[in-house]
């Protein structure tokens, strides 16, 4: 596990940190991102703000969890910022925005894979929050962690959204 000491060595040591972080994690992080954001152009802009974050947060890293729960734990944090200052500036309501896939994403990952995307996206926050790590490969412990809830709670949130899931996944069809 690194340490706050990992991370101190000085502004060429943190680049380089900086650097593996989105090489090992950066798929991961496009994933979120991805979750939260309807189209390219936004879905690079969370990216881009979230490795900002990593950035900036990576100083004050003190070990507590693992690097990967840190790296969950910003990406979220961010991309609720981003959903909150969406709802704010985009005046559509959701499913008035959600008119289907964006063709360049259909045709990289395919459409079941963007079929479950967009169903996630129309999952109630808290519940997308744990269906997305939990997609991720996260254990329950590192989830709830990440969320700074129980993992009771991320049980019973990922249960209730598999059954939200299948019934928008049944409604796709």
């Amino acid at each position: 596990m690194a340490t706050r000491e990992d991370y101190s060595g000085g502004k060429e040591a943190a680049a380089e940190d900086f650097e593996r972080i989105l090489a090992e994690h950066g798929a991961a992080i496009a994933r979120v991102a991805a979750s939260y954001a309807r189209t390219a152009g936004d879905r690079d802009d969370l990216y881009q703000e979230i490795a900002v974050a990593l950035w900036q947060a990576l100083p004050s890293f003190r070990g507590e969890c693992s690097e990967r729960t840190f790296v969950f734990r910003v990406a979220h944090n961010r991309a609720i910022s981003y959903l909150a200052r969406r709802r704010i500036h985009d005046p559509l309501p959701e499913n008035e925005r959600d008119r289907g896939p964006d063709p360049e994403t259909e045709y990289l990952r395919g459409q079941r894979s963007e079929a479950l995307l967009r169903a996630v996206r129309r999952l109630p926050i808290a519940y997308r929050q744990v269906v997305t790590l939990v997609l991720e490969g996260l254990e329950y412990a590192e989830a709830a962690e990440v969320l700074g809830i129980s993992e009771n709670n991320v049980g019973v949130r990922m249960n209730r959204g598999r059954q939200m899931l299948r019934k928008l996944l049944e409604e796709h069809r």
